[in-house]
């Protein structure tokens, strides 16, 4: 009855599965992307991080997550100890220390 809309011939090789290969391809590149702009950038902040903080010193300048900044007092394994102040000296977590400053940076300020 549809003969004359569409051919028998096209009917039937538009009726073949496609490449499986081609529909995973999409997800594929997903992945690649979400790796690449996602997860190894985190590791890698996560790698150099770990190593700032392992690299700690007493004497070393540094700015707390909470934005104070101080010269390290005295250093345990989880807390470290941070004087702000002249006689002035809190203890704070280890993994709240944010960066280090270069030597002489406080006393500039």
């Amino acid at each position: 009855m549809l003969d004359f809309i569409l051919s028998p011939a096209y009917a039937q090789t538009a009726a073949q599965q496609p490449n499986p290969l081609f529909q995973f391809a999409p997800l594929v590149v997903l992945i690649v992307l979400f790796y690449f702009m996602l997860i190894r950038p985190q590791m890698k902040r996560a790698k150099e991080t770990k190593s700032m903080l392992g690299a700690l010193a007493k004497g070393d300048e540094v700015v707390t997550a909470g934005g104070l900044a101080g010269k390290i007092a005295n250093l345990g394994e989880v807390y470290v100890s941070v004087e702000i102040a002249d006689n002035v000296v809190i203890k704070v977590q280890k993994g709240s220390i944010s960066s280090v400053l270069p030597k002489g940076t406080l006393k500039a300020l």
